[in-house]
């Protein structure tokens, strides 16, 4: 194998088509995002890409076989709007890596005259999160005004000044080459698979294409997420001591 080798299963011809990235990180918001638009607009797998610069493992499936980690790449024609969706099981571990597959997909990104890219992940705040907010980053300030629009706030060193990875690279390498960029994080804890942040940065992503989608499917998995929460803060409320109220007499 290659060290980065793209194996195309169709070609396809899409209008300006927008390139969306969701592959694995933080609560696993993207991933959770792509898969989820894949399967409500039916979109079709159009190349997979390998790269021994993916974790050396192989992963089981449920009939017993193994297969290579890799990124899949969909495309789906709209009348609104044409889409590439990228989504995978793993991202680089090494810093080369990174840079490499970011760049093989910026080639196929350009190849297929994309108009934007759409990055999106998870901003872990190390605690349960309470509102659900949608942060926002670009490479071009016309895109900041544009993405407040539609709620997504730019905080001040938030997020945490920087953005690791193909949500990050994507949006510096693509300035490079003139392809607009967004990347959309939502909040989440960190600590857990978070599809009611999918749900929210979902919801932004549904405006700013202007296409509707189906959300029932997450939010039937948010609302089980929701009850896991409930029993964590059950526990952790059990395990802070309870000051006894002859302890309190000192205050009075």
């Amino acid at each position: 194998m290659d060290e980065i080798e793209v194996r195309e299963f169709k070609k396809v011809k899409l209008k300006k088509p927008v390139m969306i990235e969701g592959l694995p990180g933080v609560g696993n918001v993207g991933k959770l995002v792509a898969e989820h638009i894949i399967h409500e607009l039916n979109a079709e797998k159009i190349l997979e890409l390998y790269s021994w610069h993916f974790p050396p493992q192989v992963l089981v499936d449920n009939d017993g076989t193994v297969r290579l980690s890799k990124n899949e790449l969909y495309a789906c024609k709209s009348k609104k709007q044409d889409l590439l969706i990228l989504t995978g099981d793993q991202q680089s571990v090494t810093n080369e890596g990174h840079y490499l597959i970011a760049e093989t997909l910026l080639d196929i990104a350009q190849q297929h005259d994309v108009s934007r890219i759409y990055t999106l992940g998870g901003y872990g705040i190390g605690q349960l999160v309470e509102k659900q907010t949608v942060l926002g980053a670009a490479n071009d300030a016309e895109l900041v005004a544009e993405m407040k629009k539609y709620g997504v706030e730019f905080r001040e060193e938030e997020p945490g000044g920087s953005i690791v990875g193909a949500s990050g690279l994507l949006l510096g390498l693509g300035q490079l080459r003139g392809i607009p960029a967004v990347c959309l994080l939502g909040l989440t804890s960190g600590y857990l698979v978070d599809p009611k942040s999918a749900q929210a940065v979902l919801a932004v992503l549904c405006q700013v294409l202007n296409i509707e989608l189906d959300m029932q499917a997450l939010k039937d998995r948010a609302e089980e997420m929701e009850k896991v929460v409930e029993r964590l803060r059950e526990m952790e409320q059990a395990q802070v001591p309870r000051v006894r109220e002859e302890e309190l007499g000192y205050i009075r």
